[in-house]
This record gives structure tokens, C-alpha cells and sequence, in this order.
């Protein structure tokens, strides 16, 4: 690794945002613009350390894998394989040289190519990012050791169930919708897929106006614009992209649960909730304070509880999963498969809590004090930055949420706590996923709802697989 990127890296370990200020936190300024082909770009330019950070967010998550799950997720990570004009081992040897970084991410919205790299490296390495992302090779020999891998990862996953209880939670709660897709697939759907999947779901997703790249660093603009253009500004594809699948709204009719068994598994590990938020919620930043106090830190109710009092888990978490146009919320937690009937009704009993006792202006303001405090750091880096700009155009999420999130959380009173509960957390015919040994809990399964049966070892992560 190059000495000056080393000291880059080193410099930016013990950086302290200068945005983060007593009582206030600010995006830093980015200008956003559209090349002449409908690419955005979003520029932030910071010269803090000798660092770039680079995302490429193409809308092209699991939403959009229609019959093929774990295609968009194949796809994107197919992108490393190599290009037209550099193969795999060269892009390896290039970057690891330099100290830098390459990789991909899919989600359920979205897929990002993340690029890392010291600011002189940038005439070097980007040239091949542009290659990379507008004309993969996608290597028949390495996409069958890709596919391969990930069919083993996808078997794996499933010897702890904590692996895949969001999975599995999310195709319960959206059904048929495409917010129910399991990112990664199933073992028989990524089998199944082949080198001209991948080929095709680029060229029908892989489209300018259907990307944005987000630099942000030690830059000039004019000349980052300029390479950009050059790079990145006659990427054109032709025909249109696919009309948008159909999300899916939260199932909630009756109380459910779906029991999914685990025949040599010693614990219970089980999720329960309900319909949540979109990332663009004006109440998004309140009802993070709220769900700090019920589940989302140490000290919270549900942990103090469940492993602080009484001992029935190492963990116990609540967390809002936010998507740009609904979401999910779920209490989770684990316990040894004779301390279920316990865990479940303390959890239960705990959750409940929000309604009869409410938030009281003490623990109100503790929260508060630790949201804001948590915040600043988590938008410290040029790569938390960039991951949040990604997330900005995925969501369509207004700066405005940012720079009003002190605001925001001063703002809430007990009063309002309440009215947000009422309105957001959800409190009847609750969604709940159980994996464990069934011939162990099934009974206490049905004390929370209408059961249905799954095994582990079957393919995909519903009743009829997707």
C-alpha cells in the first residue's frame, strides 16, 4: 500500500467533523447536477484528507428481480469479475496496489458499486470504475465460481437463523410484493441463473437515467466534472426501463405467525411487528428517539428486561427498516428453546409498555441526549457521506431531514410521544416469525396467532417459494 494513502487512512480514523457542533449538525454543501445523457452526479467536495470516495447507486435492487430472485444481487456483484478492457486480476492487482477499494452491495432498492481511493490515484482507477459499471464482461468461467459461491453462502446462512430472520420476516410481511424478494435469492433460483441473466438485467437496468454517481472528497469540481463527463457521458442505452414491480404493502389482517423449523436448534429466534415507515416519513427522525427508549440501545426497555433482569437472552433490539415507499418494524430477540414461553410474553409485556405507561419527560429527555450525541459521528467520513447521498436519491430524502434532525428531536414532547406511538408503532394483529425446534414451541406458537409451518432446509423463504 502507497505510504500517502496509509497516512490518508490514518488521518481519517481520528478526523472530528468539524459540522459537529453543540446543538447542531449541518450536511456539508454538495452541488447535484445531470451530465447531458440524465446521469446525476453529486458532488461534496472535501479536503479534510487526501481521500476520494466514490458511489455508483444504480435503482436496481431485489424490488426488480421479478421471477429470478437474487438476480439484481448476482448482477451487481458480477460487475468485479472484470471488463471489456480489464480483467478480473488486473482490476485486483490495480487497486490492491494503490491501498484501494472496489466492491458491490445490493439491497432490496438499490445497488452500489463503492469505490475508495487516495485523491491522486483517481486518473489511475477511475477509468476502470467507468469500464466496470458500463461494460462488465461478465467471465462465463468466473460467473459460475460467483454463482457457485453464492449458492454455498445462501446453504450456510442457514445454520443461524439470526442470518436470515429478516428474510424471512420481510416475505411474511410483503407476500407477493416485490419488498418481500430475498436480496440474495434462493438456492434453486441462483442455480437456475445463467451468464445472459446477468447481461440482460444490465443492459435493462444499468441505464444512466437510472443511476446517479456520488464523489465525495478531495477534489476540484471543475476538473471532477470534466473527468466524469468524459468517463461516464456518452454511457447511452437503448429501449426503456421496466415498469416498476409492485412493492407490496404490509399483510396485517389477522394475527400471524409463521413457524419455521429448526429440528436441531437449541434456542428460539423470533421477530414480531408490523408495517413501519418509508425513509422519507416527516416523522422518520422522532421516531428514532422513541424506538431508542423501547429497543434501540443498551439501556432500552426491552434489553434491560430481557437480558439485564432477567437473564433470557444475551440481546434484545426494536428497529424500524425503512424502504423509499413503506417499511417494516419488528422487536427481535433470541432465547434457549425452554425459556420461549417466557421470553416471548416479557417481550410482549415490554412492547406493550408503550401504551400503558407511556414515555415520561425524563426518559424522554435521555433519549434525546443519546440521539443527539450518536448522530454527528455517523456522517464523519467521505464514505459515510457518500453511503448517505446514495441513500438521499434512492429515498428521495430532502437535505432538509439532515439538517433538521436537532431540530427535530427537541421538538418532541411527552404529548407528542404518544400521538407517534398511536399513530406509528403497530399494536394489534401482530406479524410474528418463530425459528426453532418446532416439536418444541408449536404450541406456545399458536397463544400469538393463525400458524403456518415451514422447514429450513426447504428452498427460499416462504411457504411457496419465490
Amino acid at each position: 500500500m502507497k505510504s500517502s494513502m496509509k497516512n490518508a487512512l490514518a488521518l481519517s480514523l481520528v478526523f472530528v467533523s468539524a459540522y459537529s457542533v453543540a446543538g447542531e449538525f449541518r450536511l456539508p454543501a454538495f452541488e447535484t447536477s445531470k451530465l447531458s445523457n440524465g446521469l446525476t452526479v453529486m458532488l461534496m467536495e472535501r479536503h479534510d484528507v487526501p481521500l476520494i470516495a466514490m458511489r455508483a447507486v444504480l435503482k436496481a435492487g431485489a424490488v426488480s428481480d421479478g421471477q429470478q430472485a437474487g438476480l439484481a444481487n448476482l448482477t451487481g456483484d458480477a460487475l468485479l469479475l472484470g471488463s471489456a478492457r480489464y480483467d478480473k486480476k488486473t482490476i485486483d492487482q490495480a487497486f490492491d496496489f494503490r491501498g484501494a477499494r472496489i466492491s458491490s452491495m445490493t439491497g432490496a432498492e438499490s445497488t452500489s458499486l463503492t469505490v475508495d481511493f487516495a485523491r491522486d490515484d483517481a486518473a489511475s482507477l477511475l477509468p476502470m470504475v467507468a469500464d466496470v459499471l458500463l461494460q462488465p464482461g461478465f467471465d462465463e468461467a468466473e460467473f459460475a465460481k460467483l454463482r457457485a459461491r453464492t449458492v454455498d453462502g445462501l446453504k450456510q446462512a442457514k445454520e443461524s437463523p439470526r442470518n436470515v430472520a429478516q428474510t424471512y420476516y420481510r416475505s411474511m410481511l410483503f407476500g407477493d410484493g416485490a419488498y418481500g424478494n430475498p436480496v440474495s435469492g434462493s438456492t434453486a433460483s441462483v442455480t437456475a441463473l445463467q451468464r445472459s441473466d446477468a447481461q440482460s438485467f444490465h443492459a435493462n437496468y444499468y441505464r444512466p437515467e437510472n443511476a446517479a454517481l456520488i464523489v465525495v472528497g478531495d477534489f476540484s469540481p471543475a476538473a471532477m466534472r470534466a473527468q466524469l463527463e468524459a468517463l461516464f457521458g456518452q454511457w447511452k442505452v437503448a429501449g426503456t426501463i421496466p415498469a416498476a414491480a409492485v412493492t407490496g404493502k404490509v399483510k396485517a389482517d389477522k394475527a400471524r405467525v409463521w413457524l419455521v423449523n429448526k429440528s436441531d436448534a437449541a434456542e428460539t429466534t423470533f421477530l414480531f411487528g408490523g408495517a413501519g415507515i418509508a425513509r422519507n416519513d416527516p416523522d422518520y427522525v422522532p421516531l428514532q428517539v422513541l424506538n431508542t427508549i423501547l429497543g434501540g440501545r443498551f439501556t432500552s426497555w426491552l434489553n434491560d428486561e430481557l437480558r439485564v433482569n432477567s437473564g433470557l437472552t444475551y440481546g434484545a433490539n426494536s428497529a424500524f427498516a425503512p424502504l423509499s415507499q413503506s417499511g417494516s418494524f419488528a422487536v427481535s430477540s433470541f432465547t434457549a428453546t425452554p425459556k420461549t414461553q417466557a421470553a416471548l410474553a416479557l417481550a410482549s409485556k415490554t412492547y406493550q409498555r408503550l401504551w400503558d405507561k407511556g414515555i415520561d419527560a425524563a426518559t424522554l429527555a435521555s433519549a434525546k441526549a443519546y440521539v443527539k450525541g450518536q448522530y454527528p459521528p455517523r456522517f464523519e467520513t467521505n464514505q459515510q457521506l457518500a453511503g448517505l447521498l446514495g441513500d438521499m436519491y434512492v429515498a428521495k430524502v430532502g437535505r432538509e431531514q439532515i439538517d433538521h434532525f436537532m431540530r427535530d428531536v427537541d421538538s418532541l414532547t411527552p404529548d407528542k410521544a404518544k400521538l407517534l406511538v398511536n399513530k406509528h408503532f403497530p399494536r394489534d394483529k401482530l406479524q410474528m416469525l418463530l425459528i426453532g425446534k418446532a416439536e418444541a414451541i408449536r404450541g406456545i406458537a399458536a397463544q400469538y396467532g393463525e400458524v403456518t409451518e415451514l422447514e429450513i432446509t426447504a428452498n427460499g423463504f416462504a411457504p411457496l417459494s419465490k
